[in-house]
């Protein structure tokens, strides 16, 4: 596996972090800036926390990917109905 372009600021490299989907220029996974804008941390928070080197812009693309691949791939994650 080669070195990816997914957006302007997420990359992935077999070489970093295991080839996990990272913010350009960092060891920052994604997964875990994705986490913390689920559990509702303030984005200014979110920058912060990793000194700038996550930008509001490169959140705002992690989140259209992740929603464009959920849609995507909904129906691998649709539980079955029990009856009751």
């Amino acid at each position: 596996m080669n070195p990816k372009i997914i957006g302007r600021y997420i990359v992935t490299d077999p070489e970093i972090c295991h080839g996990k989907p990272t913010f350009r220029g960092t060891r920052i996974m994604v997964w875990q800036v994705l986490e913390q804008v689920a559990t509702g941390m303030a984005w200014e928070t979110i920058i912060e926390e990793w000194r700038g080197r996550v930008t509001r812009e490169a959140i705002t693309e992690a989140i259209q990917l992740a929603s464009q691949a959920f849609v995507e791939h909904a129906d691998e994650y649709t539980l079955e109905l029990q009856p009751a």
